[in-house]
């Protein structure tokens, strides 16, 4: 029965807001909408209808599941400093992280699955089930430990909802156990994930032992800056409180990963350049061109101004906590990574491919309508999510709120008659 009402409230809390929620909700589903078309239309005509061919097999819908790989896994830059250091002001937000990696591995299966063409391919992603070579391939792995991340943020944030929602305290030996485990798992989501592109070993661009470092590092400046900015939100729509300790700390471990990424990406330009072999081609492509083809270099300069820029903002303490600059920086750090690890990733490393030939990539309005789609069923998910979480959390809505249909019926068979 408790957990009956629980699933009650939750329904009562996202079926009920303000216009300003109903109008984000019903423009998300719009957009929902726009990728279901999108979808059908791939769906009917095959990946023919993407701009994806034989010389670039990946494009736009992987490299977005690469991004939001680093998103999900971002919410170990919260849990570190709340459950390994005990940091008070970080704990009370950490499951606005959680919430998050959720949202982000459910766009980055939607994107796999949009990539593989027909939905029932997703099957033969099940190892011992399905056709994939387990433990053999890297993509059973990478399938493997995503859906292990999301099991365990799910549990998590469940547990805390529920017994949050009961009045009770949540049970510390189970918490603690899935928090603690959460880490490496984060980790190694998108350690796996680079793991795919590095075991290539005809895709040169891809073959460096720095790939997963740069991975992970990225990831920890792409995740947080989106966290950074739903904090604020969440402050001014919601009476969650978010202190401006945490976001000042989030914002310095920011600084921190992002001088990792450039410092991994200038030995990688250096290597490259310095040693002049034919494998430099590939990073030519992205950053002046070859031949002619230099559709990706305004992409690759834009990231790594973006990226800079948004390092100097977050190295000094007084322009990271002036919001204005502070926000400046995440929208830098966005779209700076969101290139680097999107079409600055995955279009140079099979441009030339293996004959040499140059196709020059660009997603479709298909692809793009997909994608929409996917990024606004995340955000439904992320924005229902808070809608449920936050008045639980903090208190102002639990299982004395919620009546079954039972108990209304109880409720009125034993009230008073009116006279």
């Amino acid at each position: 029965m408790a957990v009956l009402k629980f699933l009650l409230g939750c329904f009562k809390l996202i079926t009920t807001g303000s216009k300003a929620y109903k109008a984000w909700v019903v423009f998300l589903l719009g957009l929902i909408g726009v990728g279901i078309h999108g979808y059908a239309h791939q769906f009917s005509h095959g990946l023919i209808s993407t701009a994806m061919r034989d010389q670039v097999s990946w494009g736009f819908y992987i490299g977005n599941f690469t991004f939001l790989v680093g998103v999900a896994a971002a919410a170990v830059m919260l849990v570190i400093p709340a459950y390994v250091y005990h940091w008070e002001p970080i704990k009370e937000v950490v499951i606005l992280g959680e919430l998050l990696a959720i949202s982000a591995i459910t766009m980055c299966l939607c994107f796999v699955m949009a990539d593989m063409g027909h939905p029932e391919r997703l099957w033969e992603f099940i190892p011992y089930l399905g056709s994939i070579n387990f433990p053999r391939s890297l993509l059973a792995w990478d399938s493997m430990v995503l859906n292990a991340y999301l099991v365990l943020n799910l549990l998590v944030v469940g547990h805390l909802l529920f017994k949050a929602f009961m009045g009770q305290h949540y049970n510390k030996k189970i918490v603690y156990p899935l928090v603690l485990l959460s880490i490496p798992a984060a980790v190694s989501i998108h350690t796996v994930t680079a793991f795919l592109y590095n075991g290539l070993i005809a895709r040169p661009f891809w073959n460096a032992a720095i790939l997963a470092p740069r991975f992970i590092a990225s990831a920890f400046c792409s995740g947080p800056a989106i966290l950074l900015i739903l904090f604020q939100v969440l402050r001014k729509t919601t009476p969650f409180r978010i202190k401006n300790e945490a976001i000042w700390k989030v914002a310095e471990l920011m600084a921190y990963a992002m001088f990792f990424n450039l410092f991994l990406e200038a030995a990688e330009v250096f290597k490259e350049y310095y040693s002049d072999t034919e494998h430099l081609l590939y990073m030519r492509y992205l950053y002046t061109g070859v031949h002619g083809h230099n559709t990706l270099v305004p992409y690759a300069w834009t990231a790594l101004v973006c990226n800079i820029l948004a390092f100097l903002i977050f190295l000094h303490p007084k322009t990271r906590r002036n919001f204005l600059t502070l926000n400046l920086g995440c929208l830098l750090i966005y779209s700076g990574v969101y290139i680097e690890k999107g079409m600055g990733l995955v279009i140079p490393g099979m441009t030339p491919d293996t004959l040499g030939e140059i196709y020059e990539y660009s997603p479709t309005i298909t692809e793009l309508k997909v994608a929409a789609g996917v990024f606004a069923l995340g955000f439904l998910v992320f924005t229902l999510l808070v809608k449920i979480a936050v008045p639980i959390v903090m208190g102002q809505f639990g299982i004395n709120n919620v009546r079954t249909s039972r108990d209304e019926a109880l409720a009125r068979s034993t009230a008073p008659a009116s006279h």
